[in-house]
């Protein structure tokens, strides 16, 4: 069985996609007329440096994720029995499981990023070496109960957000916790947390126009790690904005369905990387 997984916000680069424009083309002026500017000049030039900006971040990725599925089932003659994507990479992951076409994710990711680039004087911070339950119970004893937890990625890395003051006090408590790196992340908010409530509620509203198709494909959802309710697809993405990434966790879902093959589809390699540790590290969740 294969899985397709889908990296999100953090593994966009210059350049990405340079082998993508061209062939599909139709979809890149579809693009293009959507978003208001061109799609490959801000991925392959950032002329404007416009690429690390949220709001511009999460419609190119969604692009280059999507045009890189299109071109691996053309190429591999491969639909996966299962897909799945990180934060923002979930969108991929619905797209791929024709939950919308590409329009629609287009659609939903701009708004999506413009919608979560308006929330300021956030912050977050991935913390190497320790667990989750050690991560919570660091947070407990120094009754730091501003921060939430963003990403439990597994392999001995969680990501934590919050206000910005709070994230950067954090970095000596939990260094002196015995954390092996504490590093702070470039974003502009504290995404998938409680901060971004605000952010929710009018996603919430913008979503509800829209209407969506079952998933042919199982999309495994970063809010509960198990598949996408098909009676609950609006309300599991409303939700992902606030909610913590359940990586690990879908991951071990997916190593208890059988033997898989575990295949990044976009740029970079962080989902690869992350899988590769917690397939070697976690037993398969019952």
């Amino acid at each position: 069985m294969y899985a397709y997984l889908f990296p999100g916000q953090g593994s966009q680069k210059k350049g990405m996609g340079e082998d993508l424009f061209q062939k599909y083309s139709e979809y890149v002026k579809e693009a293009d007329e959507i978003l208001g500017y061109s799609i490959k000049e801000l991925c392959i030039n950032d002329s404007e440096e416009r690429l690390n900006q949220t709001e511009y971040t999460q419609p190119a990725l969604y692009v280059v994720n999507a045009l890189s599925y299109l071109k691996k089932v053309e190429e591999d003659g491969i639909i996966p029995d299962y897909v799945a994507g990180h934060s923002l990479g979930e969108y991929d992951a619905l797209f791929a499981a024709g939950v919308f076409d590409f329009a629609t994710g287009l659609k939903l990711t701009k708004k999506r990023g413009e919608l979560m680039a308006q929330a300021k004087n956030g912050g977050m911070a991935a913390i190497l070496g320790l667990t989750e339950e050690q991560v919570r119970k660091v947070l407990l004893e120094h009754e730091m109960s501003g921060i939430d937890l963003a990403n439990l990625n597994g392999g001995g890395q969680v990501v934590i957000s919050g206000m910005k003051q709070d994230i950067s006090k954090a970095q000596i408590v939990f260094e002196e916790a015995g954390a092996m790196k504490y590093v702070g992340l470039n974003v502009s908010g504290a995404f998938h947390s409680r901060y971004m409530e605000e952010a929710k509620q009018q996603f919430a509203q913008y979503i509800e126009s829209f209407e969506f198709s079952n998933p042919n494909i199982p999309v495994i959802s970063n809010v509960n790690a198990k598949p996408y309710d098909a009676n609950e697809i609006k309300e599991t993405m409303i939700q992902q904005i606030v909610s913590s990434v359940r990586w690990e966790e879908s991951i071990r879902y997916l190593m208890k369905q059988g033997e898989m093959e575990f295949v990044q589809v976009g740029p970079g390699n962080v989902i690869t990387g992350l899988v590769r540790k917690i397939v070697r590290q976690a037993k398969p969740r019952k």
